[in-house]
């Protein structure tokens, strides 16, 4: 296992985003395109991919929230190597970068309907908090925010 920060540059990054947007096309039906108009990556300057034997497997990324806080986007494992603990290999690395940039909380949304996601957020120590910005009043999705 390789774990290594790069940018949405990166075309394993880009390849692996590619699948995810699939993924929660499925998961969200018609509220997707409400969703994918927050979740472009054309600017994410912090984005962390692992690899399996040299194949890109997970990938994840960060963005300044505000000047304390980062928000947490884009995580996705591949189904065949989910349940490996890779998720949280990948959210670890994401929080030490961005404590290493100066950065105090993260925060992120995910959807009712990735209970995975759910409970990664929740195993790896994110608390519930009212939804932010765009997500207030949305239903189908939950915030969340932890200390770095």
């Amino acid at each position: 296992m390789t774990i290594i920060r790069t940018d949405s540059s990166n075309a394993d990054f880009q390849y692996l985003v590619q699948f995810l947007d699939q993924d929660l096309a499925v998961r969200d039906g018609d509220e997707h395109s409400f969703y994918h108009q927050f979740n472009a990556i054309n600017q994410l300057k912090n984005c962390v991919l692992l690899y399996i034997d040299e194949k890109p497997v997970a990938c994840g990324a960060f963005k300044k929230f505000e000047d304390d806080t980062v928000e947490i986007k884009r995580m996705f494992v591949l189904p065949d190597f989910r349940g490996n603990g890779y998720a949280s290999k990948i959210l670890a690395e994401l929080e030490i970068w961005a404590k290493e940039d100066g950065f105090n909380f993260g925060v992120l949304e995910t959807g009712l309907k990735q209970p995975e996601a759910i409970a990664l957020y929740q195993n790896n120590g994110y608390k519930l908090i009212p939804n932010y910005g765009q997500y207030i009043g949305i239903e189908n999705s939950v915030c969340y925010k932890k200390a770095l």
